[in-house]
């Protein structure tokens, strides 16, 4: 029998994948451009990473050991 992820670690999962994405962008963003990332923009980036994020973990399946 396969199982999905439960909530509260897809939700765990998106929000770390939203933070790390927001985090990468600013860091780059600083290197290219030379001055921070403004805070709005780095919360779509990471608004927009977490979508993606959030309808792939929800269709991973776990299977059980058998």
């Amino acid at each position: 029998m396969k199982q999905v992820l439960p909530f509260w670690q897809r939700l765990l999962l998106t929000i770390v994948v939203a933070f790390a994405m927001s985090y990468v962008a600013g860091l780059l963003w600083q290197t290219v451009m030379g001055f921070p990332l403004p805070s709005y923009a780095a919360g779509v980036i990471g608004g927009l990473a977490a979508l993606p994020t959030w309808d792939f973990l929800k269709r991973i399946r776990l299977s059980q050991g058998e």
